[in-house]
Parts: structure tokens; C-alpha cells; sequence
């Protein structure tokens, strides 16, 4: 049996588009068409977008860790410092009880050998090595270093003149021609002799003596030789230099009439804090510069800007001078206000307690040219001058 043919729907898009034209069923109401509103639409700003949302930090957790850590620094700083207060006041009452003498250098002789382990830390930590350097690379012609010490300043010399030019352009003679080391103590002495053997194997005109600074000093090595050559009837080979000479750590022999030689730089580095006179010493140092062009370097430390510091360094004087030989709470620009020297330059670091200066021998005035060359020939100088002068050096005399 055939099955119909099934009628074919229309469409689904016709369907709807007729639906709006189906007759309406019986009973519904006819639809009204509504009256368009005239009710005033509020204006809509512009689209924004919204701002991103900043992210709450995180909430770190304290770790068990580092906690355990902090504690355990906490009480090793509180431990520490109660350690410093409670030595502080003992060292204060030991210093009451005291009695130092005021040249304390003999202490150097005993802590000679382990000096440099004591200060290399401090020295590191509040750079003094770089100010040494500083001072020490202006030395220039024939240098003596009084107090010289273990010879913590031997790395910085610039050994061998050069010609070059000053910061302010003008030609000069740079580099030192001979370095004249002085100390009371022969152990620091003999040190510091071998640490610039050590650095500076080539350099001969190096002479190491063990001497108050105060009694007389022999010229550098060359000058020496030069005037035995001139004033002894022995061979032409004994004014050669050798290295036993330039090298000695011996006691120097001088006559008691003999001038003092003048150097063209005389350098001292915490020196003066050792010492019974500190002004009749740098009065000295003024006589053993030449007094046109030559300079005195000084490094030293003392007294601070601050009342407070002072107070510290003051309690613990006695105590610290009897063990290290050192006075550390002496003023130190009093002293060289009362020396009588010209100051060309200072400064001061760590709250005033580092000092810097740059001293020369005041000019006297109305000293005439006579005078001067009368001054020349009573040292044995005189016609020398050219041998003398860092400044005439290399000059060929006919």
C-alpha cells in the first residue's frame, strides 16, 4: 500500500515572517500600537574603561629561620655591648690609678712584632692607608720619614724623579731621589728595612737609622759619599754607594758641631702621639726642611670635634698610652699652631680625629740674599746647591 506523500512544511524563516499575519485567535483583545515616550533620557558618560585594580601585597610569613637568626645577633650585640661598658668602666678606673710618663716610645720595642696585626684592621675599616697614600705620593727630591715605625708607608713612595707637571699645569721634579728612614725603635726599624728591601730591590739610595729624630741626621747616601770624596784623602772608590750603606740600621756616627742637612721633604705619620715634647719636635722638623721649596707632611691623630668623643678618649688615655704607647687625646692643632710653622694645608676625617697638614718653615722677614748664601757655606754646602736641590738635579755643572 502506498503511504501518502507528506506535506511539505514551509520554511522556518517563512514561518515566522507569516506569524505576524496569523488571524487572531477568538477571545484575545486586539493589541494597541503604544505611544512613543518623550520622557528625557539622561545623558550616559563615555565609554571608560575601568581601572585595573591594584593587587594586595602578599602577606609574607616569618620564617622560622631568620627569626632564629635575629635572635641570636640580637643577643650577641646586647652581650657585646654590655662586654664594651662594663671593660670601659673598669679601663676608666685603671686609668685613674695610672702613672704614665709622658714619652711612652720605649713601649714600641716590645710590640714591634705583632704592631701591624693590631692596625691593619682599624686602618682598613676607616681607610687610612688611602690617606697615607695620598700624603706620602706628594713627597718629592731628598725625603726623610721621622718615626717611621714598621714602614707602613713604604709602598706608597714614588721612587726615581721624573719631570711632570703640578695640578696647576706648571713643570716640576716628581718622585723622590733618596727616602732617610728614622725610628727610636731598632726592632720596627730592622722591619721596616726589610719590607722595602722587599719592595723596592733596585732602589740604593734608601738609608735606615735608629736615632732620636732630634739628635743630629746624616744626609741622604749620595750626599754622604759626596762629601767624604771631597774631604778625604782615601780612594776614589770609597765615594761609590753600596748596599750595606744605603741599607744600615745602625746608630749613625756625627759630629757634634756638624749642620743639620736640610731634605726637600720631611714626612711623619702618627708620630707626634709618642712623643715627651711634640712642639720642640716639630719646631725641629722645621730646621731639617729646605726652607724655600721643601715641606713637612703630617698625618696624625688626636682630639675630636665633639665634646663627647673627647670625654672617651680622655678617660681612656692613660690606660691606652701604657699599653699601645700612644697619647690619642692630644690637640693636635695646637701643637702645630704652636711650632712656629707655616700650615699650606689641612684637613680633618673621622669627627676630627684623623689631621692632615702641610707645613713649611716660616719665611723670615728682611732676611737678605747675603745672609742666605752665608747660611749655605757654614753647612758645607754652598756651591753645591745644585747637588743639594731636588729641583737641580740632572743639571751639569762645568
Amino acid at each position: 500500500m502506498v503511504s501518502p506523500p507528506s506535506a511539505k512544511r514551509p520554511p522556518k524563516s517563512t514561518a515566522l515572517k507569516n506569524s505576524g499575519n496569523a488571524p487572531r485567535a477568538k477571545g484575545m483583545p486586539k493589541q494597541i500600537p503604544m505611544a512613543p515616550s518623550h520622557r528625557a533620557r539622561p545623558n550616559r558618560p563615555p565609554y571608560q574603561s575601568a581601572p585595573a585594580q591594584t593587587a594586595l601585597p602578599r602577606t609574607r610569613s616569618i620564617n622560622p629561620k631568620g627569626l632564629t637568626v635575629c635572635a641570636v645577633a640580637a643577643f650577641f650585640f646586647s652581650t657585646y655591648g654590655t662586654y664594651l661598658y662594663v671593660t670601659y668602666n673598669k679601663t676608666v678606673e685603671k686609668s685613674k690609678t695610672l702613672s704614665v710618663p709622658d714619652n711612652v716610645s720605649d713601649r714600641y720595642h716590645k710590640t714591634a712584632p705583632t704592631y701591624d696585626a693590631e692596625v691593619d684592621m682599624a686602618e682598613w675599616i676607616m681607610r687610612v692607608g688611602k690617606k697615607r697614600e695620598e700624603l706620602v705620593k706628594r713627597a718629592r727630591g731628598n725625603v726623610l720619614e721621622v718615626a717611621c715605625g714598621t714602614g707602613r708607608n713604604v709602598q706608597y713612595y714614588s721612587l726615581g724623579e721624573k719631570r711632570g707637571r703640578d695640578k696647576n699645569g706648571k713643570a716640576e721634579i716628581q718622585g723622590c731621589r733618596s727616602v732617610t728612614f728614622v725610628d727610636q725603635s731598632h726592632q720596627m726599624v730592622e722591619i721596616a728595612r726589610e719590607k722595602f728591601k722587599k719592595m723596592h730591590p733596585h732602589f740604593k739610595l734608601a738609608a735606615f737609622w735608629t736615632q732620636d729624630a732630634m739628635a743630629p741626621i746624616p744626609p741622604p747616601p749620595h750626599i754622604a759619599a759626596l762629601q767624604r770624596s771631597r774631604h778625604s784623602t782615601l780612594d776614589n772608590s770609597n765615594s761609590n754607594i753600596n748596599d750595606n750603606e744605603s741599607m744600615s740600621t745602625s746608630t749613625p756616627e756625627m759630629g757634634a758641631q756638624q749642620q743639620p742637612y736640610q731634605f726637600d721633604t720631611v714626612i711623619q705619620t702618627m708620630g707626634l702621639c709618642s712623643l715627651p715634647d711634640p712642639v720642640s719636635y716639630l719646631t725641629h722638623l722645621g730646621t731639617l726642611v729646605e726652607p724655600e721649596r721643601g715641606e713637612i707632611l703630617l698625618l696624625e691623630h688626636g682630639r675630636s670635634h665633639y665634646r663627647w668623643l673627647n670625654k672617651l678618649l680622655d678617660d681612656l688615655a692613660a690606660a691606652h698610652a701604657d699599653r699601645h704607647g700612644c697619647w690619642w687625646n692630644r690637640d693636635i692643632g695646637e701643637i702645630v699652631r704652636q711650632s712656629g710653622l707655616e700650615i699650606v694645608e689641612s684637613k680633618r676625617w673621622h669627627m676630627g680625629t684623623t689631621w692632615k697638614f702641610i707645613l713649611r718653615p716660616k719665611k723670615r722677614v728682611g732676611e737678605g740674599q747675603k745672609d742666605l748664601d752665608l747660611s749655605e757655606k757654614e753647612q758645607g754646602y754652598g756651591e753645591d746647591k745644585g747637588v743639594q736641590g731636588w729641583f737641580s738635579w740632572g743639571v751639569k755643572k762645568s
